[in-house]
């Protein structure tokens, strides 16, 4: 008997100690890993990936089959359908050839009812109106952003992933805890997100640095302190902000920075660039065309504080450094540089034009 209790008990020790080994280690990747040194030796400058993981983010950003261009000609879209406020300049055999790209790429499951009313294709729904919000700012984003998007573009694929909302968006938090006021604030504190990298870092201070002008900044410009620094909250929020950068890109942090001067531009690498421009498309895009849509959104599509689902890094990248790859769809899809407004009489006022 006292064999078996003590058999029993070894057990139960054994169980708890790979239980808590297996807590400590669950962010680790086991090896083998794969490093690609692109800096000097010493200096960390190192990209590391997981072969295990790599194939999932490819699967994830393959390219959808190419449908077959419309051809040439024929009398434009808004004089063979109604209320064609977006697009309405493509051919009729255009128009329909996007619209059967978007259906795919958007709504395969749902097909066209997700946006129309299949009894009067022409009425304005809600998800009409977003989708057109859309097409403006896919244009937005191809024509005033190349400093970050260059001549790749996007397409609504590059977002959708075949769902109606893609996947990798964010919400301003609850901002609540048990208890009700101040006492009960927690800016997402000690709740790990995903957005943040898994960290239990500060959310909403974090998140807010996507759809509001702020300065990114936490590290001295001299040798010593010269008065007081960032708060810990902006610090976190920095840290956060730069976490769910690289995860969304899946790189380390020196695929935009040299790790001898994380401050320093002229001694980063060049994909810093485009990434300090990304960070301000995004805020151009959640302040000027997504915020703007949430009195339009369905109230189960909104946040736990009413607001509307916002785009991040992870909404286009996917885990990868040039989303889907760096495969250029728009050049196969060149109606989606095409939305011109073109108002329709009695249709409504149409969307406000963006601003950066």
């Amino acid at each position: 008997m006292k064999i078996a209790l003590n058999v029993s008990a070894a057990i139960g020790i054994v169980f708890v100690l790979f239980m808590a080994v297996g807590v400590f280690i669950a962010g680790w990747d086991r090896p083998p890993l794969e490093t690609t040194q692109i800096g000097y030796r010493g200096l960390g400058m190192e990209q590391v990936t997981n072969p295990r993981t790599t194939g999932a983010s490819l699967a994830v950003n393959a390219v959808p089959e190419l449908i077959d261009p419309a051809p040439p000609g024929g009398r434009p879209a808004n004089q063979a359908y109604q209320n064609v406020q977006i697009l309405g300049n493509l051919s009729e055999d255009q128009f329909n050839r996007i619209m059967v790209a978007i259906t795919a790429w958007v709504s395969p499951e749902q097909g066209c009812g997700y946006c129309h009313n299949l009894e009067n294709l022409a009425e304005d729904v809600p998800n009409k109106v977003v989708a057109r919000r859309m097409f403006q700012m896919t244009k937005h984003v191809n024509q005033d952003w190349t400093t970050h998007v260059a001549q790749t573009g996007v397409t609504c694929y590059t977002c959708h992933r075949g769902k109606p909302v893609p996947e990798p968006v964010w919400f301003e938090g609850p901002g609540s805890g048990p208890s009700k006021g101040m006492a009960g604030y927690t800016s997402g504190q000690n709740k790990p997100s995903l957005a943040a990298g898994l960290s239990s870092m500060q959310v909403d201070p974090f998140t807010g640095l996507l759809d509001r002008p702020a300065d990114v900044r936490v590290v001295g410009k001299t040798a010593l302190p010269t008065g007081p620094g960032p708060s810990i909250q902006k610090t976190e929020a920095t840290y956060a902000l730069m976490l769910h950068m690289s995860t969304s890109l899946g790189v380390n942090c020196t695929y935009c920075h040299n790790s001898r001067a994380f401050l320093a531009w002229d001694q980063s690498v060049p994909a810093r660039n485009p990434a300090w421009h990304g960070l301000r498309m995004v805020r151009d895009l959640n302040r000027n065309y997504v915020v703007p849509l949430t009195p339009v959104y369905a109230s189960n599509r909104l946040g736990p504080r009413g607001d509307s689902p916002k785009l991040n890094c992870g909404t286009c990248h996917y885990g990868q450094p040039k989303p889907l790859g760096g495969a250029q769809m728009l050049k196969d899809y060149p109606e989606l540089n095409a939305a011109v407004l073109t108002p329709v009489p009695g249709a409504g006022p149409p969307p406000p034009p963006a601003t950066q």
